[in-house]
């Protein structure tokens, strides 16, 4: 079954790099099915079981046009009102997300004492690595499958002196949460991550970016009060070492562009449009208009 859901993934990727690619064209849905191998039936059932939405109409999240307006909606919304502005119904996705620094002390001694669970996952995005200790997440990276004991190593060069535990059981249930939730649920999570305080700063700045929203560079070093540290703001979000909670995707270039991304550019779309169709979806449904 999660070998299916990772196929499946890949499929879209490859279909959303066609679709992007192509837009101006505006291939019909024979067309892009053929390019991932299925049938019509079976290319659109599966992309409507990922994200409810027809291709077409996802791809239109992603033109340019779109996304500069996304940028300009979210800056107008607040200045107006603060993050208060966005109404329950446009945050309802959203996270309670509380980002906590390692000690100094257990940093230098590179989590001795500290017990660690770990586990591998498929989520709407791909396979994933997760890890969590008692007081919460401190690792998620999307991984391919045949990459899952490199960044198992690379996790342990992070926390050698940790002891780490395999258990999937525990770490499936922050995947759930994070992944799996709908408009009723509120859940609390907490980050437990290494970093400079810049560093932490920035991660901090990043949760401030709603759900199904995108903000330009420009912006989020502006709210810092650090409008002149672009390269530094996007070199700490590339060093985010809690991918999609600390939402470094929601970050794009003024003028539209998605721009760079540790896992690709088609990902960060995926992550964009993804989460912007999902807070349509339940706008719609709660009748919100924010």
């Amino acid at each position: 079954m999660d070998k299916d859901l990772t196929i499946n993934y890949y499929r879209i990727e490859k279909a959303i790099s066609y679709l992007t690619a192509n837009f101006r064209s505006q291939p019909d849905l024979d067309e892009i099915a053929e390019k991932v191998s299925l049938s019509p039936f079976h290319f659109q059932r599966m992309f409507l079981d990922w994200v409810g939405l027809t291709p077409k109409k996802f791809v239109q999240y992603l033109t340019l046009d779109h996304l500069r307006t996304e940028i300009q909606h979210t800056h107008n919304v607040i200045e107006a009102a603060g993050l208060v502005g966005f109404s329950s119904q446009s945050r309802v996705y959203d996270l309670f997300i509380k980002i906590e620094g390692v000690s100094p002390e257990q940093f230098k001694s590179a989590g001795a004492g500290l017990e660690i669970f770990y586990g591998y996952h498929v989520t709407p995005f791909g396979m994933c690595f997760i890890a969590a200790t008692e007081r919460g997440i401190c690792d998620l990276h999307f991984i391919d499958e045949f990459a899952k004991r490199d960044e198992y190593q690379l996790f342990e060069k992070k926390w050698p002196f940790a002891t780490l535990h395999h258990r999937p059981d525990i770490t499936q249930g922050f995947i759930q949460k994070i992944f799996r939730r709908d408009s009723t649920n509120t859940e609390k999570l907490n980050l437990l991550v290494q970093g400079t305080d810049f560093q932490i700063k920035v991660w901090e700045a990043l949760l401030n970016i709603p759900f199904g929203t995108v903000q330009s560079y420009q912006q989020v070093t502006g709210q810092m009060g650090y409008p002149g540290s672009i390269r530094a703001v996007a070199s700490a979000a590339g060093k985010n070492p809690i991918s999609y909670l600390i939402p470094c995707h929601r970050i794009i270039c003024k003028n539209g562009e998605v721009g760079n991304f540790t896992y690709g550019k088609v990902r960060k779309q995926a992550m964009i449009a993804w989460e912007m169709g999902k807070s349509n979806i339940i706008r719609q449904t709660t009748g919100s208009s924010a």
